[in-house]
């Protein structure tokens, strides 16, 4: 009696061999899902304009991955979720205020040539969300340097202009941030909700918090980079962050301000970009820090945090290919 051979299909490949139901599609788009929080706090505190510039950003990705992949005989890959991750998160580093072209031409350059042009997810040497942001900065420098009152915009007043806590602190000092928020605790308290002016998606530091600690529950990111990088912050603004001399500055006016929360969990944790190794990580946090205080203190820009990172991401070949884990069963040669 003849017996039926089923035909199974062999697959090579190197190991380690292990499997996951986890894809590419599924993290992205639960990152950008971990991510809401911090966005409908950005619409509750900017109105409409919020969601406007963020969908543009969104819609201006989503093109530029289509378009390029068309352009160049490739598979489209706009349902994998990572050009819309990088929309939205470029979108949360955008001020309310930014006109359409921005997020437009932004969002290009971010996937077009950040992400594309070196051979599309997984290839590219930049976060693309911080080139896109950083190519506006430096195209759009007022554009993007303009702030408004979030209260002004939620209520449906004339938009005001005014200063972030970090531009007030480098510009008029400790005593001038206490006087527009009154003491100490009330500028905690506001920095942590989110009552500040800033970009759209880093006002509330609880709702970015929030969003990190779903993804570290999943384990889509580790403590290794954020907590090297805030560690790192938090150090070098009490030593060196005080205009009365040395261990006087204020670390949580540092760690709650600007874009530091938003970089430290979603930008500088980017797969990619990033090293793989732990201490390499580790190490990766340091810098990150050491270089957003450097640039805070001591530089013309009030922020340091996507400058940081950029640079951080040229040195990640250069971290992993030092600090690389030893392989199992690995042995030296003796010497002769």
């Amino acid at each position: 009696m003849a017996v039926a051979r089923k035909e199974q299909e062999l697959v090579v490949s190197v190991s380690p061999h292990i499997r996951s139901e986890e894809t590419v599609a599924r993290i992205m788009w639960t990152v950008s899902l971990s991510l809401l929080p911090a966005f409908v706090m950005g619409v509750y505190y900017f109105g409409p304009r919020a969601i406007f510039v963020t969908a543009l950003c969104i819609v201006g990705s989503l093109f530029s991955e289509w378009l390029v992949q068309k352009m160049t005989s490739r598979p489209v890959t706009i349902s994998d979720g990572s050009a819309f991750l990088t929309g939205l998160l470029l979108g949360m580093n955008m001020p309310a205020t930014a006109p359409f072209y921005i997020p437009l031409v932004s969002s290009f350059v971010a996937v077009a040539i950040a992400k594309q042009l070196f051979g599309g997810l997984g290839y590219n040497i930049f976060n693309p969300a911080l080139v896109g942001r950083a190519f506006a900065l430096i195209t759009w420098p007022r554009a993007m340097t303009t702030w408004i009152e979030p209260s002004a915009a939620f209520v449906g007043m004339d938009a005001k202009t005014t200063a972030t806590p970090l531009g007030l602190l480098k510009e008029e000092g400790m005593n001038r941030l206490l006087e527009v928020f009154g003491d100490r605790i009330t500028l905690y308290t506001q920095l942590l909700i989110g009552h500040r002016a800033g970009s759209l998606g880093e006002v509330s530091v609880i709702a970015i918090l929030l969003g990190a600690g779903f993804l570290l529950i999943k384990r889509y990111i580790t403590w290794h980079i954020p907590v090297s990088y805030l560690a790192t912050v938090a150090v070098l603004a009490w030593v060196f962050g005080g205009k009365e001399g040395l261990f006087t500055g204020d670390p949580l006016v540092h760690l709650l301000s600007g874009g530091l929360m938003l970089g430290a969990w979603y930008m500088a944790t980017d797969y990619v970009t990033c090293p793989s190794v732990r201490k390499g990580q580790i190490l990766f946090g340091i810098g990150c820090g050491f270089l957003t205080m450097l640039i805070r203190l001591k530089a013309g820009y009030p922020e340091g945090v996507m400058f940081a990172i950029l640079l951080m991401n040229c040195l990640t070949p250069l971290i992993d290919r030092n600090l690389k884990s030893r392989v199992f069963g690995e042995r030296k040669e003796a010497k002769k």
